[in-house]
């Protein structure tokens, strides 16, 4: 999901994911479970790699993977709303 998130507004190279989901959780996954999850993205076809850049080697979200990340995202919105108000409930 972390991955899919950080590829949304374009492509980038594994570092550079890295340096985005530390940002956006204060983690920064390591490169093994990083390029492990990539290329399970990739046999899913949720990303795609591009070519080679400067030796680094960029993904991009696919249509699919776009598609699979809008409807997790939505389903994660119903979920936290719903916990959101039974907590003021409580």
């Amino acid at each position: 999901m972390l991955i899919l998130v950080s590829l949304a507004d374009g492509a980038k190279h594994g570092y550079a994911m890295q340096d985005d989901i530390a940002a956006l959780t204060d983690e920064r996954p390591g490169p093994g479970t990083l390029y492990g999850a990539i290329r399970r993205l990739e046999e899913q076809d949720y990303i795609e790699s591009l070519p080679e850049q400067d030796r680094r080697k960029p993904y991009q979200l696919t249509d699919k993977g776009r598609a699979a990340l809008q409807t997790e995202l939505q389903r994660m919105r119903t979920v936290a709303s719903t916990g959101l108000r039974r907590l003021a409930v409580a």
